[in-house]
């Protein structure tokens, strides 16, 4: 029986394309549960993708289909792919939108990683596929739709691949393996003199929240405080009312992250992805 399939894109949704891509899935698996994570990623915005889709994610069923379309290179040379884990299957172009989901396989980040902060989106580079995933080319053009678009992968190519896979086809059959896959370069954390972290913003979210690379094992232990902005954040709160304008706090996916009481700390500080954050302790 065909199980759950999510739906990640940049697609909104006051245009007919989310629609198509349903339909065609259900044409071919109709009694597919399909679930949309989000359709309001940024405008080819392959960074929140990742970040939305690595937030997310293990929080579905075993063998969940994961399709995502943030593809700005749609109809280039760009490779559509397979990627299979453990738990998981996901379709995507390999435009590094599955960065996040192959980095908690990874022993090490890329060599090319920059250390510290990042003024500008990190660079996309080819890693080798962890030895427990297993990543296919899609290829296979008996499991696509008959006319391919070629501005419409989504609809033609990984929607009714994604239903094939749910009724039962092995996920070697879409095509040849692959030896490497595009993440993006995430930062190394930079350790200061002073017993310091400096990290970097790697997501803003709906309420202007933003999120760090800091993760709750790396912050120090006891007090600390948090410098970004300009400003500096004394200690850590446990919830984002009753304590003053700016907060830190660890949120739900496990980052640390900077916030407003009632409002946006990204527009308090004017800053946004990729500044720098550090961290020490007190």
């Amino acid at each position: 029986m065909p199980g759950v399939i999510t739906l990640l894109t940049d697609f909104g949704s006051q245009d007919a394309y989310v629609a198509a891509m349903k339909g065609v899935v259900l044409s071919i698996a109709s009694s597919a549960t399909l679930v949309d994570i989000t359709h309001s990623i940024p405008p080819q915005d392959i960074y929140a993708a990742a970040f939305t889709l690595g937030a997310s994610h293990a929080f579905f069923p075993r063998r969940t289909i994961h399709i995502v379309v943030v593809d700005p290179g749609v109809g280039t040379q760009r490779r559509a792919l397979l990627l299979q884990t453990p738990d998981a299957l996901f379709l995507a172009p390999d435009n590094g939108v599955l960065t996040y989901v192959v980095e908690a396989f990874r022993d090490a980040h890329p060599n090319t990683a920059p250390t510290g902060h990042l003024s500008t989106p990190p660079p996309l580079v080819s890693v080798p596929v962890p030895a427990s995933l297993r990543a296919y080319a899609l290829a296979n053009k008996a499991l696509f739709r008959p006319q391919i678009s070629q501005t419409f992968h989504g609809r033609d190519i990984f929607a009714p691949v994604a239903a094939h896979l749910s009724m039962g086809v092995p996920p070697e059959e879409v095509g040849p393996l692959l030896g490497e896959i595009t993440v993006f370069a995430l930062p190394h954390l930079q350790h200061g003199q002073d017993r310091s972290l400096i990290g970097t913003i790697i997501h803003v979210d709906n309420f202007g929240n933003l999120i760090t690379n800091l993760k709750t094992e790396v912050l120090p232990k006891g007090d600390l405080e948090v410098i970004v902005g300009g400003s500096v954040i004394r200690g850590l709160r446990t919830s984002y009312g009753g304590g003053g304008e700016l907060l830190a706090i660890v949120g739900g996916s496990g980052y640390l992250e900077i916030a407003a009481e009632n409002g946006s700390a990204a527009q308090l500080l004017r800053i946004g992805r990729w500044s720098p954050v550090q961290v020490r302790p007190i």
